[in-house]
């Protein structure tokens, strides 16, 4: 899920040549373009909402919309080994990389988020190689290192010469998100990707509820139009509704095809950053996004 974001780790879905190919690539750039718009829709949201009540509330919001769906298809629980796994997908991608993207959102602009988590992809594909015990070629090896060298000498160049509190937090981000994404691939295998992250949203419930009170009490929100449509948007837009599209779609056209579309998300996020926000971009941002662009690729071709 990127959620976000998206969804790196999907399972192994093969490339369809049926008529429903040509829907499903509309499915998945829908979800890409949802994605995309998470941190700018972050950044209007910080507008009237403090990051804690932000997260708390984002969840709550998300958690409700899935399990209104989850019941009104009467979608039978997992089995019970499968909760474990659900548990770190919801700390990963439902609270630990929302919480922390949301917390450098609050000195960093979304442009320089975007490069930095545009490394999601391959820290993805490098946890899951450790968590399958599965062994990359050197190729992919080499693309991925050059990627994140790339990264850090943005962060660095940008933050003048030291990694900020923001740039630690992105990166942790990484990690966690990384690691829902990786074990949400693995539950992909035996339940639809959406259960996966609809399950691990209501999960949450039961802790967002109180949070999200706790949060409000001593962060008021000030509701103006563009703290309530980021809001709504990172709850119901990226949260669900653009995974429900990218895993539909990643069905119709298979993993190859749809990874292709999402190469195009960090540059998406900087235009929107442009459009929506009216921040300047650095030559640095768009130039580090693209060699990031370049080394996934590399590294898909290598892995497939």
């Amino acid at each position: 899920m990127k959620i976000q974001g998206s969804a790196t780790a999907p399972p192994a879905i093969a490339v369809s040549t049926s008529p429903a190919a040509g829907p499903g690539t509309l499915q998945a750039a829908l979800g890409v373009v949802a994605f995309s718009l998470t941190f700018p829709s972050t950044a209007w949201a910080l507008e009237g909402f403090g990051p804690w009540a932000l997260v708390a509330v984002r969840a709550v919001l998300a958690a409700l919309v899935a399990g209104a769906c989850l019941l009104a298809l009467r979608v039978p629980p997992p089995a019970r080994p499968q909760w474990a796994g659900l548990a770190v997908v919801a700390a990963g991608v439902v609270v630990g990389f929302p919480l922390l993207t949301t917390l450098a959102l609050r000195t960093s602009t979304t442009a320089h988020a975007a490069v930095v988590v545009g490394l999601l992809p391959l820290t993805t594909a490098l946890l899951s190689a450790l968590r399958f015990g599965t062994r990359p070629s050197r190729t992919f090896w080499a693309a991925a290192l050059a990627g994140a060298g790339a990264v850090v000498a943005f962060t660095v160049q940008q933050s003048g010469g030291a990694l900020t509190t923001a740039d630690l937090y992105l990166f942790g981000a990484l990690l966690v998100c990384a690691a829902g994404y990786t074990e949400g691939g693995r539950l992909a295998r035996v339940m639809p990707g959406w259960q996966v992250i609809g399950w691990a949203l209501v999960l949450c419930l039961p802790v967002g509820v109180p949070a999200a009170a706790l949060a409000l009490a001593h962060e008021p929100a000030r509701l103006t139009a563009h703290s309530v449509a980021g809001l709504l948007w990172v709850a119901v837009g990226s949260q669900f509704l653009g995974l429900v599209v990218w895993y539909r779609g990643m069905a119709a056209i298979g993993i190859p095809k749809a990874s292709q579309l999402q190469l195009a998300q960090p540059l998406l996020t900087l235009v929107w950053s442009v459009l929506l926000l009216g921040e300047h971009l650095t030559p640095a941002a768009p130039l580090t996004a693209a060699a990031v662009l370049v080394c996934i690729a590399v590294t898909q071709r290598a892995r497939g």
